[in-house]
């Protein structure tokens, strides 16, 4: 069972901010009550569950627009009025009902529409979701888009509404009436209108003649001197009006009993529509913080522990965000070898930070919120959290600070157990050191044996000395430049920190007379303990800094050779190819050399030359082709051999050089051989120059794209390509092509799709024909025009003959009588 100590857990951690900006960023009350009901989850499944949401809803802001942002109403307690029969939601609720359940709508259907395999538990979630039409259907019946109730909302209101506005256009026309006799009688001046008192239309009088016109006083002005009078011709109107108006208001109101009595059946299906509502703005809003948190869902594992890389306070980060500094992010392992980290260090170190940043992260986590951490980090799930941290004394309950504190240790010790995670800070501290040391050693040994995880921070020295002896339980320190006196923030497991107490009095400017009377009453001892474990966390970042760069040497190293070695292969290859090629064009050379030989001999033979001759020419031509075709490129390639092995031998030998475990390797994938073909190859068919790539692989064939044409070719009439070749003939091909483009630009901005042949013969005219039609496709334009004129219609038939048989051509017709009909042919181009 989840069990959360003290009370005051998460206001000592930060989560009662962390709430805040959980409503601060949700849409409406719905998903504000959701937050405060937001609690610790001890249930794997639940967490994973509540952090799969987040996770696809930060996905869905990040990659979609649109979501459904208005009309986030809370409308229950409304709902839950309208249970008693004959209570009935007022107009504006019927409004905010009517916008709200637009809304749920909108959710669903756009949940609906995105990929189920991007937002699987998102679709899970609205799947079960039903609305009800026949509600949002009554309710447009009702009201209008503005939210006023319609006068078609029944025949009856409809019925008192028209009535009511054509007595109210008499009373206008009879009191403005009224009014301009009493102006021409001069009881009024010229310039006074119509007013309204206690919702009666009235006229400004004169006191002084106010009995001259026949009517009701209504009002007087505050000195007297103005009556406000209804004349009586409009009073009994007025009445009528008045009793149509009471009249309106309860045929509105039986309107909206009928149809609160409608949706009483369906109150629970609402109520539960209102929850998912509250359910998605609290989702949405989990996703915004985590964005403005740069929070992730990290690997969650059911049983206990804590992995974590580049973990950040986000509290922290945002404040300092706002002083433009950097946060300095935490690395801590927890595991159920290691379970219990004791950090130690100087004071503002960053002890107390690196506490509440685990217990805020983990009580995060298992609230179901993203936390700002690496990708590889792995965290668990704890079913308690215990918290010590902070002056605790009270004077109502007469606990001093240590009090408070042994209070909170006998909680811990009675309800640990291998689930609870306890941060406790300052540990042992608020009485005598010694006695305090040795309670605290006590309690850390109890913890362990517990198999309890927890962060626990001190100064004492006796607790790090039994961290390094004790099984479970690992030193950590904060580190501290000591050459400029200043806290790195850096958290070091393995090794305790020093309180770096003298350095930092004699930073401040403490006299060194107390600090040498400071140094023999504690003992030099104790003094060079303390410097010693300086030293070596001293050295110990020294030597791990020196290791990294050596390491970042050795792998500069390792890619380096691998590149030579991969280069000069590479070279190699294409010095064989490059002679190959020569070889072929040798040999084509002395093909056409021999050719000619023998027309030659063919010649001496008929002209009875000497065979000497004959021979010696034959001979000659033989020796160069041995010097030209068949020598071997024997001395190059030893070269290159040699270079090569050159190059691995070095290799050898400095790797004989590193130790047992070298610090970095890196993976080379093995070569192929020389011949062999893979997909993603460039080759060429043989006779040929143009360079494809393979796509697929078969045992006789292979399938070979050249540009956009893809063809199947026999495996033994293809030539490998070196990557430099390809790339030679892919820059010639990109020298080309924007000249290509630019030369079709210049055609397209001069062409007209429009051809003139009158008075050419039909063989001119149809070469012409063909030329533009060509040039037409070239340039992808899809309809012209050709001029031929009406004449005997000879032209006109032979060059419509022509176009029918042009698989080109899609159809062809006459221009419109306006423009030239028969006289003209409109071409559409396929």
């Amino acid at each position: 069972m989840a069990k959360i100590y003290p009370h005051n857990f998460e206001t000592k951690i930060g989560f009662d901010r962390v709430r805040q900006l959980l409503k601060g960023s949700c849409l409406g009350d719905l998903g504000k009550d959701r937050v405060d009901e937001i609690s610790f989850l001890t249930d794997h499944r639940a967490i994973q569950k509540e952090l799969a949401y987040a996770e696809e809803f930060v996905r869905l802001m990040t990659e979609t627009d649109n979501f459904p942002t208005n009309y986030y109403f809370d409308l229950r307690k409304s709902l839950s009025k309208i249970r008693t029969e004959g209570r009935f939601l007022e107009v504006h609720e019927l409004f905010d009902l009517k916008r709200s359940l637009e809304t749920i709508t909108a959710i669903i259907r756009f949940l609906g529409n995105q990929k189920e395999e991007l937002y699987p538990n998102l679709r899970e979630l609205v799947s079960p979701i039903q609305v009800f039409p026949y509600i949002k259907d009554r309710i447009e019946q009702i009201i209008s888009q503005h939210g006023k109730i319609k006068d078609q909302a029944s025949p009856e209101l409809g019925r008192i509404r028209r009535e009511l506005l054509n007595k109210q256009n008499n009373v206008s026309k009879r009191l403005h009436s009224i009014l301009k006799q009493a102006q021409r009688d001069g009881l009024v001046d010229e310039d006074t209108s119509v007013s309204i008192r206690d919702g009666r239309p009235v006229i400004p009088v004169s006191s002084a003649v106010k009995r001259r016109l026949n009517g009701i006083v209504h009002d007087e002005s505050a000195t007297g001197k103005t009556a406000y009078i209804e004349p009586a011709e409009v009073v009994e109107i007025n009445n009528e009006i008045r009793e149509l108006e009471y009249a309106e208001k309860r045929e509105i109101v039986r309107i909206l009993v009928e149809f609160s009595d409608d949706i009483r059946p369906y109150l629970d299906e609402l109520m539960g529509l209102y929850d998912f509502l509250g359910t998605i703005d609290l989702i949405r809003a989990k996703a915004r913080v985590a964005i403005q948190m740069d929070a992730i869902k990290p690997y969650l594992d059911e049983t206990p522990q804590l992995l974590w890389e580049k973990a950040v306070h986000p509290l922290l980060r945002m404040a300092l965000e706002r002083e433009k500094r950097p946060v300095v992010p935490l690395n801590i392992e927890l595991s159920p070898e290691k379970h219990l980290l004791l950090i130690s260090g100087p004071n503002a170190g960053g002890k107390s930070v690196c506490l509440k940043t685990v217990g805020l992260l983990q009580y995060m986590l298992q609230c179901g919120l993203l936390i700002p951490v690496d990708e590889t980090s792995k965290t668990g799930v704890f079913d308690q959290l215990f918290i010590d941290i902070g002056d605790e004394q009270s004077i109502e309950n007469d606990l001093s600070t240590y009090s408070s504190h042994l209070m909170n240790m006998k909680h811990f010790l009675k309800f640990t157990n291998d689930r609870t995670l306890v941060l406790i800070d300052e540990f042992g501290t608020g009485t005598e050191p010694m006695i305090g040391g040795a309670i605290a050693e006590a309690i850390l040994d109890q913890l362990n044996q517990e198999r309890t995880f927890g962060v626990i921070t001190t100064h004492y020295t006796n607790l790090k000395h039994f961290a390094s002896s004790a099984e479970g339980i690992e030193n950590g320190a904060m580190l501290y430049d000591n050459h400029r006196m200043e806290p790195l923030f850096q958290l070091q497991m393995g090794k305790p920190g020093s309180s770096f107490a003298f350095e930092i009095a004699r930073k401040i400017g403490m006299p060194e007379s107390i600090l040498e009377e400071a140094t023999q009453k504690v003992g030099k001892d104790h003094i060079n303990f303390d410097k010693h474990l300086r030293d070596i966390v001293r050295d110990k970042r020294y030597w791990e800094s020196k290791r990294q760069r050596i390491r970042k040497v050795e792998r500069s190293l390792d890619e380096l050779a691998d590149k030579y070695e991969h280069d000069l292969g590479d070279l190699a290859s294409q010095r064989k190819q490059i002679l190959a090629e020569a070889k072929e064009e040798a040999t084509r050379v002395l093909a056409e050399a021999n050719k000619k030989v023998e027309n030659t001999i063919r010649e001496i033979r008929e002209s009875q030359a000497e065979k000497e001759k004959t021979r010696a020419i034959r001979k000659q031509l033989t020796k160069y082709k041995e010097e030209v075709v068949d020598q071997e490129p024997q001395e190059d390639d030893a070269w290159i051999n040699k270079k090569i092995a050159k190059l691995k031998a070095k290799e050898k030998k400095r790797q004989q050089k590193r130790p047992d475990q070298p610090l970095a390797k890196v993976k080379t994938s093995p070569k192929k051989e020389k011949n062999e073909l893979v997909p993603g190859d460039k080759v060429r068919i043989e006779g040929q120059n143009t360079i494809g790539e393979i796509l697929e692989l078969g045992d006789k064939n292979a399938v070979v794209a050249f540009g956009q044409l893809r063809t199947s070719v026999s495996r033994k009439k293809l030539q490998k390509v070196s990557n430099n070749e390809a790339r030679s003939e892919m820059r010639g091909s990109n020298r080309t092509l924007p000249n290509v483009h630019r030369k079709l630009s210049e055609k397209r901005n001069t062409f007209k799709p429009e051809i003139d042949v009158r008075g050419q013969r039909a063989e001119e005219a149809i070469a012409n024909i063909q030329a533009f039609i060509d040039e037409a496709i070239m340039l992808d334009v899809r309809e012209v025009r050709i001029l031929h004129g009406k004449g005997n219609g000879i032209l006109r038939e032979m060059i419509r003959s022509f176009l029918g048989s042009d698989p080109a051509v899609r159809s062809f017709r006459d221009e419109h009588v306006q423009f030239g009909g028969a006289g003209i042919t409109i071409v559409e181009i396929s």
